[in-house]
């Protein structure tokens, strides 16, 4: 295998190849080093590098091989998105208000190394995770790796362009309102929003007051299943706790679903909110495909609940209690200050009220699963921006802006259920476009086995940008 096809392996084939010895963890942190530093600079997914960390690791994993330990993924490297502690580094969040240097990794990243991943680097997000592009005047703006005038998306638009170019197998994310979702879809990649409660957020209880999961970006879904058994569980502190699955998600990942019935629908979540053709017709290709695998797709429109009224005083509160969360608060860009300002005048009583509406919602957003088993829409309602669409533009405007990408997302952010984004059968223009699958609460299983099979069909893995 050429190193090229090394780096596009992803994440389990990777870990099947240390444990077979066919290659070793340095040859591959010494892989993605070499690519990092060749094709990073037209991308800027990395805020740092931790290269003289990353080759330490390597050697000791290979120890670990060598005395014969089985961690699922050791010896393998992997990104993590630079809002998550790393002990040693500090923790940018997109920001110039950051901290200094952490004592403790968090408890995503400490299960990442338990599993035996090697931690090649941190990456950008916008700041404190706010917008679905990946631009911040602290850290510069990350282009898509299939067309760099384009975003990679976001807030987990680092991570997305990471993987999608060849420069990690694979990478954490997480999702407040399509974080996860909307960078897979604009660089061509599965990203699975998991049950809330499913990941710990540890050190945090909660981020977002409820809104928040954490996820991964990933070429496969069966290197999603392998990332979710990995680092998946509860753990102490944890204000919500997902039912447990029945097996590992791998297993899911290589058994198919059985006949299901799949609504399909390009109707917005949110009125106004205009779809362009290429998303319709991300729907409709995939819809085909289903079709000949055999399930049943039902082409309707299902009656949703409009969800702002829930997820904008919960989503303002949260990046209020972000900001203020900062050493140095006057360090954050304006936008960031203003949409602050707005969060701080939502008190307690708005804030419940915002909560409380959220068991009303589900359950009216429950029903649509009496008609079917899995939902499929877009993942977002256009192909992916232009870079610097908003630069200059006030907190309102890129809140307009924001609103226009995630009318498909944020529902299932609210209702805390699992939603996977994979790519489309074709591309547009030369670009990936995303589909989204909703499944049942706490049923991440049954989407990981729809998305493997339409995966074995449409074979997106076998796609590469033109980064090389």
């Amino acid at each position: 295998m050429d190193a090229t096809e090394l780096a596009f392996t992803g994440l389990a084939r990777q870990a099947e190849m240390v444990r077979a010895r066919e290659v070793s963890p340095l040859e591959l942190v010494e892989l993605y080093l070499e690519r990092i530093e060749r094709i990073d600079p037209k991308l800027d997914a990395f805020r740092v590098v931790l290269g003289e960390r990353a080759l330490a690791e390597a050697r000791q994993a290979e120890g670990r091989v060598g005395a014969g330990e089985d961690r699922p993924l050791l010896g393998v490297p992997v990104a993590v998105k630079d809002n998550l502690d790393l002990a040693g580094e500090f923790t940018g969040d997109g920001s110039a208000a950051h901290r200094g240097p952490v004592d403790r990794d968090s408890e995503q990243v400490r299960r990442l190394r338990e599993a035996g991943a090697i931690i090649i680097g941190k990456t950008n997000l916008p700041e404190l995770a706010i917008f679905p592009w990946t631009e911040s005047e602290a850290f510069g703006k990350t282009r898509n790796p299939w067309n760099t005038d384009r975003s990679a998306g976001g807030s987990s638009g680092g991570s997305a362009a990471a993987v999608a170019a060849g420069l990690a197998a694979a990478g954490s994310a997480s999702d407040g309102g399509g974080s996860i979702r909307i960078p897979a879809a604009c660089c061509g990649l599965v990203g699975l929003k998991t049950q809330r409660g499913r990941v710990s957020l540890m050190p945090f209880p909660e981020h977002w007051h409820g809104l928040s999961v954490a996820g991964s970006v990933t070429r496969t879904v069966l290197d999603a299943a392998v990332w979710l058994d990995a680092v998946s569980g509860p753990a102490s502190g944890d204000v919500d706790r997902a039912e447990p699955p029945a097996r590992p998600f791998a297993e899911s990942a290589r058994t198919p679903p059985g006949r299901l019935r799949v609504m399909v629908s390009a109707k917005s979540p949110i009125p106004l909110v205009k779809v362009y053709g290429p998303a319709k017709e991300a729907v409709r290709e995939t819809a085909e495909v289903l079709r000949s695998l055999g399930h049943e797709v039902i082409g309707r429109n299902p009656k949703y609940t409009d969800v702002r009224s829930s997820f904008l005083p919960r989503w303002l509160r949260g990046i209020a209690d972000d900001a203020n969360g900062m050493p140095d608060p006057e360090r954050l860009e304006k936008r960031t200050r203003s949409l602050a300002g707005v969060g701080r005048r939502i008190g307690d009583r708005g804030l419940r009220r915002a909560r409380e509406r959220e068991a009303r919602m589900t359950a009216k957003i429950a029903a649509i699963f009496d008609q079917c088993d899995v939902l499929v829409t877009p993942t977002i309602p256009h192909p992916p921006r232009e870079v610097g669409r908003y630069d200059g533009r006030g907190w309102l405007w890129a809140t307009m802006g924001a609103a226009n990408t995630t009318p498909f997302t944020i529902p299932w952010n609210v209702t805390g259920q699992p939603a996977i984004s994979v790519p489309a059968p074709s591309l547009h223009d030369g670009l990936p476009m995303g589909v989204t699958l909703v499944g049942r609460p706490h049923d991440e299983s049954t989407l990981i086995s729809l998305a493997a099979q339409l995966e074995a069909e449409v074979g997106w893995p076998d796609r590469r940008p033109p980064v090389d």
